[in-house]
């Protein structure tokens, strides 16, 4: 993943986690404590909008099977490519957190 595609990424969670009430993250990497929000918490509230959207998606995909209506198959397509880009974001910023722990157990104080 180029540090373009990372970049493009960690602003997506940025702005989720700003829709869903979560502040404290500013551009650039400077982390802000604002409104006593912290990396958990915002760590948390991501993993959690991540969760959100794939049951929004599973919830679709069940309701178009069962011949829902209101529901067509370019959303819930819609629905799981989102769902699908969500997980997979969140799983390149766990192995990001990963490797920078592993990096700073190796380091000799």
């Amino acid at each position: 993943m180029s540090e373009m595609q990372i970049q493009n990424v960690l602003q997506q969670m940025r702005q989720l986690t700003q829709a869903n009430g979560v502040e404290g993250v500013q551009g650039g990497n400077q982390p802000a404590r604002v409104g006593g929000a912290d990396f958990q918490n915002v760590l948390r509230e991501s993993l959690r909008g991540v969760n959100e959207v794939q049951q929004q998606a599973s919830d679709l995909q069940t309701r178009f099977e069962l011949g829902d209506e209101n529901v067509s198959l370019p959303q819930v397509m819609v629905a799981m490519s989102k769902s699908s880009i969500a997980f997979e974001a969140t799983n390149q910023v766990r192995n990001r957190l990963l490797n920078a722990y592993q990096e700073i157990m190796r380091m000799q104080v």
